[in-house]
């Protein structure tokens, strides 16, 4: 065979590899439908590659046994993902009965069993209002939590167990919704810091039995509550501007926050370093908080807190701001 046929009937290594991702900075809020099976991380990198995104990040991980929202946070809007992580949560969640995990859900080996009681309205509802408001909970060994620098589950596999301190956390709303011999359906509308798993191993205590959760999936993540998700699936299916188009502005993520509108000049000297004089605030309502700032432009500014000086003075310290419209003041007049 001639060497110049033989050279075109050979694919070259090029041909062999898939498509570079070139990746451009993008950013906004994706609320993703994490599907089971797939840890948060995992759903977070195949998300970042569809939308071709420099940067990224996730608010709040879920186990790979759990499904549902996952905010996912690209570009500037990582700046915000840390306040995300202090929002209420609401759950779905199936509990087994009659047998308890050594994880708290169908992941771990059966370490008890117990018989389960006759269950009825009456009783699920008797038991579950004992659990509602503010309480503390034991986080659970397996958990991420980290002990000298390693996280408890770490040492749960290796069979050890380390005293963990208790939390406050809050059961806004608890109700069942539906139940069988041996299995309870619930939704739970729960602070921060609440491990569901631990409080499916409660209910089932207080309702005279052992249990684990066979399923869990979280419905919302404060302040999207009822807001659309997408799944992996769909985003594969879809355009490029179609997955861009799901993205929500950063700001969205801070709608708990209060809000204010920046002179030009307070613009210009906030994207250069200074803090700019504010009036009409009050050290008894405003002090220490966290505000949305804008732009005279109507552009999302960044993050800023009120600062009482010296005779009550008010000025703004920077706390996030964001780099468009920082360059854009920063530079201007």
């Amino acid at each position: 065979m001639p060497t110049s046929l033989l050279k075109a009937t050979l694919p070259t290594v090029a041909e062999d590899r898939p498509p570079r991702v070139v990746y451009r900075d993008l950013h906004g809020v994706l609320l993703l439908d994490k599907s089971v099976g797939l840890s948060s991380n995992a759903a977070l990198q195949r998300a970042r590659r569809l939308l071709r995104a420099t940067k990224a990040g996730h608010t709040g991980s879920l186990d790979p046994l759990a499904s549902g929202m996952l905010p996912l946070c690209f570009g500037e809007a990582t700046k915000v993902a840390g306040y995300l992580l202090d929002g209420d949560k609401r759950y779905a969640f199936r509990l087994a009965l009659g047998a308890k995990t050594a994880t708290g859900d169908a992941e771990g080996p059966v370490v008890a069993e117990a018989g389960v009681p006759r269950l009825n309205t009456a009783l699920i509802e008797h038991v579950m209002a004992g659990l509602r408001g503010p309480q503390q909970q034991v986080p659970p060994m397996h958990s991420a939590l980290k002990r000298d620098g390693r996280p408890l589950y770490e040492l749960a596999r290796q069979g050890i167990e380390v005293e963990r301190a208790p939390r406050a956390v809050v059961l806004h709303q608890f109700i069942c919704t539906g139940f069988g011999t041996d299995w309870l359906d619930a939704e739970v509308h729960c602070s921060k810091g609440t491990y569901v798993r631990v409080l499916g191993e409660t209910l089932a205590a207080a309702l005279g039995t052992v249990g684990h959760l066979a399923a869990l999936r979280r419905l919302w993540a404060a302040p999207f509550a009822d807001l659309p998700v997408v799944t992996l699936e769909q985003l594969e299916a879809e355009g490029e501007a179609a997955r861009e188009a799901r993205l929500l502005p950063a700001d969205a993520a801070l709608v708990d926050h209060p809000a204010a509108t920046l002179s030009l000049a307070a613009a210009r000297a906030l994207a250069r370093g200074q803090n700019p004089l504010i009036e009409d605030v009050s050290p008894e309502t405003d002090a220490g908080k966290v505000w949305r700032l804008y732009g005279p432009d109507a552009s999302f500014f960044g993050l800023g807190e009120v600062v009482f000086g010296a005779a009550g003075v008010a000025t703004w310290r920077a706390v996030r701001l964001f780099a468009g419209p920082v360059a854009r003041f920063a530079g201007s007049g």
